[in-house]
């Protein structure tokens, strides 16, 4: 539920306060979901409202369904857009509060090899999608994260080989491998205790995916719903990988398995 549906017109900054402060002391935790109007991101923000977090929702547009809509603009620089969402961050966290997870499920996809009329183009618009909103996700962990906390991107399981067909894609989706296991190292500027990991699906189940595709085998693409409960199982650390580790989601038979590496 949206704290504006709390807010009174005769006393908005009395209440404002009151609902969070009540929200915030029954709350299972603190996460901010970047991407969280698209049709992953609106299926995390769901269920881990339903699970009693505090979700904060970073995109172009808002989620009614968030705690707290952070809006940035798509046409601003990515240093610009990391600093607007740190800063709209710290407004909305009382001293000392910190994020339990950080879920960056921003991105896109568009085909094409170098011989393609639009490569350049779908390439930087694959890098800004994926690349540059795992960065920004990265870039608010080291002082907004809690000690322990879990910070996870996408990538995609396509990816751990050559992408001829789709080679912007696969390139970002290589680089936000080799950023997952970069952050998860000793060294990679994570808060103390802190998990970085990266889910690397085939095929989402999405409505554009059932529309693009409509012959499509569906029985291989994996439920939107799986990935939101399996990443709230990973706040809780249940079954959690090691820091670093590519998580891959290979469905078959409307199964999902894991693979970890």
């Amino acid at each position: 539920m949206s704290l504006c549906h709390h807010i009174s017109t005769h006393s908005i900054g009395y209440t404002l306060v009151l609902t969070f402060l009540s929200e915030a002391s029954m709350s299972a935790g603190r996460v901010l979901v970047y991407g969280g109007r698209g049709a992953l991101g609106g299926e995390c923000v769901e269920y881990f409202r339903s699970k009693g977090y505090l979700v904060f929702s970073v995109d172009i547009h808002q989620n009614e369904n968030a705690t707290t809509n952070i809006v940035i603009d798509p046409t601003s620089t990515v240093e610009q857009q990391a600093e607007s969402v740190k800063e709209e961050l710290a407004k909305h966290l009382s001293d000392g509060d910190k994020l339990d997870g950080i879920v960056c499920v921003a991105g896109g996809w568009a085909g094409g090899n170098a011989a393609s009329k639009d490569f350049i183009k779908n390439s930087n618009l694959m890098w800004q999608q994926s690349v540059q909103s795992s960065l920004v996700a990265a870039s608010v962990a080291p002082k907004l994260l809690k000690d322990g906390g879990l910070l996870v991107l996408t990538g995609a399981q396509p990816a751990l080989n050559p992408t001829p067909g789709m080679i912007g894609y696969g390139m970002a989706k290589a680089a936000v491998h080799h950023l997952t296991q970069s952050l998860g190292s000793e060294k990679g500027g994570l808060p103390a205790g802190a998990t970085a990991l990266a889910i690397l699906p085939v095929t989402l189940d999405t409505p554009n995916n059932r529309k693009w595709m409509p012959n499509a085998d569906t029985s291989t693409w994996t439920p939107l719903s799986f990935v939101a409960e399996l990443l709230e199982k990973w706040l809780t650390g249940d079954q959690k990988p090691k820091s670093g580790s590519l998580v891959q989601l290979l469905t078959k038979g409307g199964i999902t398995d894991l693979v970890v590496q």
